[in-house]
Parts: structure tokens; C-alpha cells; sequence
């Protein structure tokens, strides 16, 4: 069975974009491009799962929306043209949890909420937001899961309107694969346009709303899950057509 053809037009959904990428191209040194024309919508109210195989670009994605990397095309957030003002709109949790292994989860808070001008009141608020009920253990010690709520605290400490979450169940226990789902069900119906890029296809199909397959750097499909696997597919099956490996 063929995986479904892409159903979003980017002109059509610029619109009601929270996010909205147009002919995004990366490249390194004379390599061929990691990303190449990609075009992308994400709406506010949405989570929106990427998927990809390793070194397909979804970490390098996240990277140019944060303006980390250079970049040809067009970024836009909710309808105007990217700038460094927008950094404060959104929060990022990318290539592996960063912060202050000296430092305890709260101390580490403070200081992220000094660097970016942050109510400190909104410390406590996000720990009990992620589940992180170590705040004054010093990171060095947390486990593998607890260093993963505190880089989604530092992402969430801000109150962004885009959320960027590369990888967010890595090391994490099933119960708070389940706390981590509930999160970003609540950070959608709060109006927040909420990405993760993932590998665990059972997940995702548990999390998303929307969904984006990354593919010869390009999205391969994007559009709604619901709509991604032919009948009879199983979302496996769906995503090995659509990124053109044979099962």
C-alpha cells in the first residue's frame, strides 16, 4: 500500500500558522543539503509529532527555527518574518538536556529565568508541571529522567507559545512517558503550537495531533495523523512507504 501524498498547501495555511517554514534549505560545507525546500505548518492548539529516520534533519529543523543555523528560506512566526525578538516565544528542549550540573534543579531555574527576564514565581510551577519533585538536588545527581524534566522545565519556564521538544521520552520510565503525553495534550489546549520529534512510533501515535515525515530533506507528508496510514496500514508501515524503506 502507497503512503498518502502530502495533503497541507503552505500558501493556504500561512494564515493560521503559529510556525510556518517556506523553502527552508541547510547545507553543510558542499554536502548535499540536509533540509531542502521544506515547507511546514504548525498551528497553535496542535501537537505536532516529526518523524524521521536518524539523520533525517528533525534536530537540524529545530535548530533553524531556533537561529542557530544558517539557513535560505523563510520563517515566519504567527504571520511575520522570523526575527531575534521571537526567540522569547519559544521555548526548546534539543539535542539532549543543558544545564548547571553544580547547580540545583531550582538554582538552575533561576538563573534561566535571569537570563531571559522570567517571574521567578513560575519556578515551582514548572517543576510541578513536569514532575520533578527534586528541586534542591544538585543536577550532577539526578538520573537520566530527571535530567530530562529539568531541560523540559528550563523549555516551559518561559510560558512559550511554540514548544520545540526533540526526543522527550528518551530515558524516561513509562509513567512519565504517560505524564509527559498528558503535558503535551494540556500545552495544546492551553493555544500553544507544540512540536516533538520522535523515533518511537507507538508514541506518537498516542501524542499527535498532526504529523510531519522528514525525507531527502523534505516533508515526505504532513497533515493530519488520522490520515497518514492507507487502510489496512499500521503507522509502521505507513511511515517505512512513505520514507521509501523496504519492510
Amino acid at each position: 500500500m502507497n503512503a498518502p501524498t502530502p495533503t497541507s498547501d503552505p500558501s493556504a495555511d500561512a494564515a493560521a500558522s503559529l510556525l510556518q517554514l517556506r523553502g527552508i534549505t541547510v547545507s553543510y560545507g558542499k554536502n548535499e543539503p540536509v533540509l531542502n525546500g521544506l515547507d511546514m505548518s504548525v498551528r497553535a492548539g496542535e501537537v505536532y509529532g516529526l518523524l524521521g529516520l536518524n539523520g533525517a534533519g528533525k534536530s537540524t529543523l529545530m535548530s533553524t527555527v531556533l537561529g542557530l543555523i544558517p539557513y535560505s528560506g523563510e520563517i515566519s512566526i504567527a504571520g511575520r518574518p522570523w526575527s531575534v525578538a521571537d526567540l522569547d516565544r519559544i521555548g526548546a528542549s534539543i539535542n539532549g538536556p543543558a544545564f548547571y550540573p553544580q547547580l540545583s534543579a531550582t538554582d538552575n531555574l533561576k538563573v534561566h529565568a535571569h537570563l531571559t527576564g522570567t517571574d521567578k514565581h513560575r519556578i515551582a510551577e514548572v517543576l510541578d508541571m513536569v514532575g520533578l519533585h527534586a528541586g534542591n538536588k544538585r543536577a550532577r545527581a539526578f538520573s537520566t529522567g530527571m535530567k530530562v524534566r529539568l531541560s523540559l522545565a528550563m523549555a516551559l519556564l518561559t510560558d512559550p507559545d511554540i514548544v520545540l521538544l526533540d526526543e522527550p521520552t528518551n530515558g524516561l520510565d513509562p509513567e512519565a512517558i504517560v505524564g509527559l503525553r498528558t503535558l503535551l495534550r494540556n500545552l495544546a489546549a492551553s493555544g500553544k503550537a507544540v512540536v516533538v520529534s520522535s523515533h518511537q512510533l507507538g508514541e506518537v501515535e498516542k501524542s499527535v495531533d498532526h504529523l510531519g515525515v522528514l525525507a531527502g530533506g523534505r516533508l515526505v507528508y504532513e497533515g493530519p495523523l488520522t490520515d497518514f496510514a492507507a487502510a489496512g496500514q499500521s503507522l509502521e508501515q505507513a511511515f517505512f512507504a512513505a520514507v521509501g524503506v523496504a519492510r
